[in-house]
């Protein structure tokens, strides 16, 4: 079995979201101090690194992450390559992966566009409006990008955060996908459970057997 890692690592250069509580770890025990053990502290905005949104992310009413079904973060996915240089991906660009929705029902989109982590993109490609009902009337239950947000850099109303979740597909972001191949995958993302939590980290990967 062949596995990949899709994460992306969190240090201290790591490029937030603007505004956002940046990463940072330390040791509050150290063993070259003397302490019996190492121990270690985080602290960051749960939409550092690669993370799954909650609905409550953007809808105050909607369900936190800890309630979210996590059998939409494992199992088939496909991963498409999406052309370089558009602004907006659309049902044309998903064509090819069509028949492999119907057994594999997490896409991940692979645009090659935020290949840095240390350096915020100033813009990115977003999904049209036509995409998500287009998804959903082929089963998908999961949709993941190696991008920081599934809409628009200046986005105020997240439409497409809006769009997904009416939808029943849940959403994970900034993926790292510039070493993966297109094609069929098995894939596991779980977040983690943070009560309360309008996101979550994951450790995503993709492997196959």
């Amino acid at each position: 079995m062949e596995i990949w890692d899709i994460s992306r690592a969190l240090n201290g250069t790591f490029a937030q979201w603007p505004g956002d509580t940046p990463f940072s770890f330390h040791l509050t025990s150290k063993m070259s101090d003397g302490a019996a053990v190492n121990v270690g502290a985080i602290e960051m905005s749960v939409h550092n690194g690669t993370h799954a949104d909650a609905p409550f992310h953007f809808e105050q009413q909607s369900p936190t992450i800890e309630k979210m079904p996590l059998e939409s973060y494992i199992g088939r996915a496909v991963v498409a390559q999406i052309p370089g240089g558009i602004c907006e991906i659309d049902v044309s660009h998903l064509g090819a992966v069509e028949h492999d929705l119907a057994h594999a029902p997490r896409l991940l989109l692979k645009t090659d566009r935020w290949l840095n982590s240390a350096a915020f993109p100033k813009s990115i490609p977003v999904i049209s409006p036509e995409v998500a009902p287009w998804l959903r009337a082929r089963g998908v239950k999961l949709l993941g990008v190696d991008l920081p947000s599934v809409d628009a850099i200046n986005a105020k109303d997240l439409a497409n955060h809006h769009a997904l979740t009416a939808a029943g597909i849940t959403i994970v972001e900034s993926l790292d996908l510039s070493a993966i191949a297109p094609g069929l995958y098995h894939f596991a993302g779980l977040p983690l459970k943070i009560e309360g939590g309008d996101g979550a980290p994951v450790r995503a990967i993709l492997w196959r057997d």
